[in-house]
């Protein structure tokens, strides 16, 4: 039996505004089994590659209009191929800050890593008709996922750290408890009289990337 490392552990709420995609489209996946989360079942808890997947999903299974040709929705074949690989990835690729997981548009994954069986590109920039899956992602629902990896410039996304929160890089403070902090009142003076390891940016980026997931939660399925 082939063990997976799973890293991440996210609520349905969080996993959707992680990945930009509306949390009802995440949940509608998961009754229907399209993307069952991989974490646990009970409770229900998404993984660092259901992400990953979640923003897969959602791009392959839409009409492509942004490029020169009309480009059909993917099969769910080639789509269901694609998230089981993108599944079986070493969590080892994601402690490199410029890692690049792409998916082309018939569903193929495409790395800069070494130790992985699969086509490579040579650096960050890819094809248009690749997506990195792991940079910014829109919705066309007005959702904005961050960059998995920097999600701001003091921060970072490691899969088997905090169980994959969004932290101040360095340290082992999570972004959403700040966020919450400051809903109940804290100014980020007070903030940085709690936390004196945090800088003023790395607080002000903390708590503008929460406002980002706030926004990405209360937006509907078109």
């Amino acid at each position: 039996m082939i063990v997976r490392e799973i890293g991440g552990a996210y609520t349905g709420d969080r996993a959707a505004a992680l990945a930009g995609v509306p949390r009802s489209t995440v949940y509608y996946w998961a009754r229907h089994g399209h993307l069952v989360p991989s974490a646990s079942i009970s409770p229900r808890l998404w993984s660092f590659a259901d992400l990953l997947a979640l923003r897969t999903l959602y791009w392959l299974r839409r009409p492509k209009k942004k490029f020169d040709r009309e480009i059909p929705a993917s099969s769910m074949p080639k789509i269901m191929r694609a998230l089981e690989r993108l599944r079986a990835l070493n969590l080892d690729l994601f402690e490199d800050d410029y890692c690049v997981v792409g998916v082309t548009l018939t569903g193929d994954i495409t790395l800069n890593a070494k130790d992985l069986p699969l086509q490579r590109v040579a650096g960050q920039l890819v094809e248009p008709q690749i997506i990195d899956v792991l940079a910014p992602f829109e919705g066309l629902e007005g959702t904005k996922g961050p960059d998995l990896r920097k999600p701001r410039q003091t921060l970072r996304i490691i899969p088997r750290k905090l169980s994959g929160a969004p932290h101040i890089g360095g340290t082992r403070l999570p972004t959403q408890p700040l966020y919450v902090l400051r809903e109940r009142g804290y100014s980020v003076a007070e903030l940085a009289k709690l936390y004196p390891f945090a800088s003023l940016d790395a607080l002000g980026e903390s708590l503008d990337l929460e406002s980002q997931l706030h926004a990405n939660m209360l937006l509907k399925a078109a």
